[in-house]
């Protein structure tokens, strides 16, 4: 039974977004495919992602340096330990589900604020002597990015959404990665609905073997 983690990063309500739209086919089809999944929600806006901060610098050296977890303050543990079950259930996951808008040729900030909670040195990335090295690597784990945008970015140096997303999950190890793109709707508000159709069509078929 694969456990899918789909995470949300939108303010906007799913009818009047395209990429939760978007979204919603994929795992209305998903589920319809495999209906023993097991399918986590996680929104970056509604579900309390913890940053790091000064509190979680703090317990961090201080765990370094040799400190017990429970003699950190309150508000270190707190914090710290937010952040290892936000991590640990990203690892526990077998495939993993983006939904995303652009803005400002990048994401929300919710979304690099929940990455930097779980590209974690000893979870899911460690150092050697060859450097960096993925811990999620041998494990079959499958990424989708299910992107959104006004204009037209998809292979340009001024995309940092898509590529930054790809290139952060391989760092962890999690190499089978695939996106779908709707872009131009602004741009092109008369080809909105075929943008969006083309978009759909390509969810359906991601569903049926992701």
């Amino acid at each position: 039974m694969a456990n899918i983690l789909f995470i949300t990063c939108n303010l906007k309500s799913r009818e009047r977004s395209r990429s939760l739209t978007i979204g919603n086919e994929f795992l209305t089809r998903y589920m319809g495919n495999y209906p023993e999944a097991r399918i986590e929600m996680l929104d970056l806006y509604r579900d309390h992602i913890q940053r790091i901060d000064v509190d979680v610098l703090s317990g961090w050296e201080k765990l370094r340096g040799g400190d017990s977890f429970d003699s950190l303050a309150d508000d270190e543990q707190r914090k710290i330990g937010r952040i290892g079950r936000l991590a640990d259930q990203f690892v526990a996951a077998d495939k993993y589900v983006f939904v995303t808008p652009m803005w400002n040729l990048g994401f929300p900030a919710e979304l690099k604020m929940y990455i930097d909670t779980v590209c974690i040195v000893g979870k899911t990335f460690t150092y050697t002597d060859r450097g960096p090295v993925g811990l999620l690597s041998g494990m079959g784990k499958k990424c989708l990015h299910i992107h959104s945008c006004g204009g037209f970015h998809s292979g340009s140096a001024d995309d940092h959404s898509v590529p930054y997303l790809k290139s952060i999950m391989g760092f962890m190890g999690v190499e089978d990665f695939k996106s779908i793109m709707v872009e131009g709707t602004d741009a092109l508000p008369h080809k909105a609905e075929e943008f969006m159709n083309k978009a759909l069509v390509e969810s359906r078929e991601a569903a049926d073997v992701f």
